[in-house]
């Protein structure tokens, strides 16, 4: 049997997906032509557009493709960061972010300006009123990501929002709200109005649709500098021919992830359930680092086992045909997790961290599957390095 259990760093590709890409890759017009086989190529671009809009509960005039959520987070940081710079030197985040974000907020820091990572606690989560704290007559620009892509922890933006709206209000001007929503984007609602955000970043490989397509939402109103420029496609702001196909299957994902979002959230649940009570009730000595109620989304389950190596029982299961992972796929050959540390993990609790990441597709049989083996390769790591470390003691 095999079981694929890191979606969150990628997703199988549906069917339906690809064969909508094949239908634009057939209508090979280029969407900017003037002529009929261009004007198909339009038609497919703008359905998409809507397509991706309904699933963000945004208007299509606010959704801009990309090439995934990294360029999304690069154009929106620097872009807004470059739109409101006259106002303020001071930025925000936390210590959890993705990589796509905290690179960016690191390069600003090392051009002047000044950045406050927040922390998070135990649980991955942000405290609203340290924003609040943080929130200074400078501050133009505050990105918390949605859903922690190791923990799936579930920041509070609908408070955090608020607290933003209230400060830019006292300082008489505009302090923009970004949400890295990659890992929430398709699986729980995007209350983009309701939260205050001014920009959203979202992938498509997440949701089961094509790798190297991605949106970004930026407000009605809200103009930010280009992040790439040349033929003003995409209103200007992300120039280049478009990629339809890679667009029309991002739109079709987006689709089929809205339409079934409540069905595949339940279904999950389930089975991260069943998962998490296996592993507890079959294991001595864990540690559930993720959120298990309304707080954390069920699709991430991360756990550590201390007196193991997540590395290597990750190698282990895959002998099995199981699939996992010990952290963020965009981060998983540096030392630790930056994420768990900054829970306040210890260091064979970080060491021992494996993620298992579910989706719609994943069944009980392979969640059954699952716990058999890990009971059985974290029994034998510990055995093992219990004895290496004996021999080491000679």
């Amino acid at each position: 049997m095999k079981a694929y259990l890191d979606n969150s760093a990628t997703t199988a590709q549906f069917e339906q997906v690809t064969d909508r890409m094949l239908e634009a890759v057939r209508e090979f017009g280029n969407p900017s032509s003037m002529h009929s086989m261009g004007v198909i190529g339009e038609k497919m671009v703008r359905k998409a557009r809507k397509q991706a809009a309904d699933a963000a509960g945004a208007d299509a005039d606010e959704i801009i493709f990309t090439s995934g959520g990294t360029e999304s987070d690069n154009a929106a940081i620097f872009g807004g960061v470059e739109s409101l710079r006259r106002q303020g030197d001071h930025i925000i985040t936390t210590q959890v972010e993705h990589p796509a974000v905290l690179e960016c907020f690191r390069r600003l820091e090392q051009k002047g300006m000044r950045v406050t990572y927040l922390n998070v606690d135990r649980d991955c989560l942000v405290d609203p009123e340290a924003v609040a704290a943080a929130i200074d007559e400078k501050t133009i620009l505050v990105s918390v990501m949605q859903v922690n892509n190791e923990t799936g922890a579930i920041q509070p933006l609908n408070e955090i929002g608020r607290i933003i709206r209230e400060k830019s209000e006292a300082y008489g001007h505009r302090i923009l709200f970004h949400t890295d929503a990659v890992q929430g984007f398709g699986k729980i609602r995007q209350d983009l109005q309701l939260n205050g955000i001014d920009m959203m970043s979202a992938s498509g490989h997440k949701i089961h649709g094509p790798k190297g397509t991605g949106l970004l939402y930026i407000r009605k109103g809200l103009h930010i500098p280009a992040f790439i420029v040349g033929g003003g496609q995409e209103r200007g702001q992300r120039s280049g021919t478009e990629n339809v196909p890679g667009i029309v299957g991002l739109g079709e994902a987006a689709s089929i992830a809205s339409e079934k979002m409540s069905e595949n959230l339940e279904h999950v649940r389930k089975l991260r359930d069943k998962l998490l009570n296996g592993i507890i009730s079959g294991i001595e000595n864990v540690r559930v680092n993720s959120l298990t109620d309304e707080k954390g989304l069920p699709y991430i389950l991360n756990v550590s086992f201390p007196g193991t190596r997540g590395e290597v029982l990750l190698h282990m299961l895959e002998q099995a045909g199981i699939y996992v992972s010990t952290g963020s796929a965009c981060s998983s050959k540096k030392k630790g997790s930056h994420v768990l540390s900054a829970m306040g993990l210890k260091p064979d609790e970080i060491e021992g961290a494996v993620r298992f990441s579910l989706s719609a597709d994943n069944t009980e049989e392979e969640i059954e599957y699952t716990l058999e083996n890990v009971r059985r390769v974290v029994a034998d790591n510990r055995r093992i390095l219990k004895i290496a470390g004996k021999d080491r003691r000679r």
